[in-house]
């Protein structure tokens, strides 16, 4: 594969991206890149190559990990705020067994051996 056969895998209407992928990464080491690549996998590496570009140009330092470190952030806050949420619905459930004057139910025995049944335990009731 030469420069003229990766130039064909970005779109004409965006020079400014094989712009920053020959600015980055060179024309050169990507079409050896490339050709390592069988041809089905080329137009994957090459958004994926344009997109690591784009990121280096616009971050330099940091490039696609800023983004990349920003959505794991999100992911963990995320996280955070799904098990608070859970915690709320599972309080609000309990007191409203509590107000209806209602049990919960036991928590089922370990089982061991014979199952809780044998350990008699709720099923053995």
């Amino acid at each position: 594969m030469h420069t003229a056969a990766f130039l064909r895998l970005i779109s004409p209407e965006e020079p400014q991206k094989f712009a920053n992928v020959h600015k980055i990464f060179g024309a050169s080491n990507v079409t050896k890149l490339l050709n390592e690549l069988l041809p089905h996998q080329r137009e994957d590496a090459v958004n994926s190559l344009a997109y690591e570009a784009e990121a280096r140009v616009r971050d330099p330092v940091y490039g696609c990990v800023s983004a990349i470190s920003f959505l794991q952030r999100q992911v963990e806050r995320l996280q955070k705020e799904l098990d608070a949420a859970n915690a709320d619905l599972i309080r609000i459930a309990c007191n409203d067994i509590q107000a209806a004057g209602l049990q919960p139910p036991p928590a089922a025995p370990p089982t061991h051996g014979g199952g809780a049944a044998a350990a008699g335990g709720w099923l053995g009731r």
